[in-house]
């Protein structure tokens, strides 16, 4: 089981990796491509999927997570320190946080 202050951390690492996915203009340009190839074709439930994925905080946000979560638990060792269902109630709450995160950002800019 993590921490506390290991859970803010993740939270804090998959907050910042969602806001690089999904909003910073560094990946403009390959957000644009998958755009310009989702027009070619906008009946396809994968390129709509795909579309879905790259512009929703909260659908990013869940793999983020995920991998964030995953990437800490191999790096440390402790990925075999727990059953499965505890990393999957951990990824929740990653997770979670981040997305509470994400929605404190975005209602600051609402206000603003």
């Amino acid at each position: 089981m993590i921490s506390p202050a290991v859970l803010a951390v993740l939270a804090l690492a998959g907050y910042r990796g969602t806001q690089l996915l999904v909003h910073d203009s560094i990946l403009d340009p390959v957000r644009e491509r998958i755009d310009t190839w989702y027009q070619r074709k906008p009946e396809s439930t994968v390129r709509d999927a795909v579309v879905t994925l790259i512009s929703c905080v909260y659908c990013t946000g869940w793999w983020v997570a995920g991998a964030v979560l995953a990437t800490w638990l191999l790096v440390t060792g402790t990925f075999d320190t727990a059953p499965l269902l505890v990393h999957g109630i951990e990824w929740l709450a990653v997770a979670g946080a981040a997305a509470l995160l994400n929605r404190w950002d975005d209602s600051r800019k609402d206000g603003a």
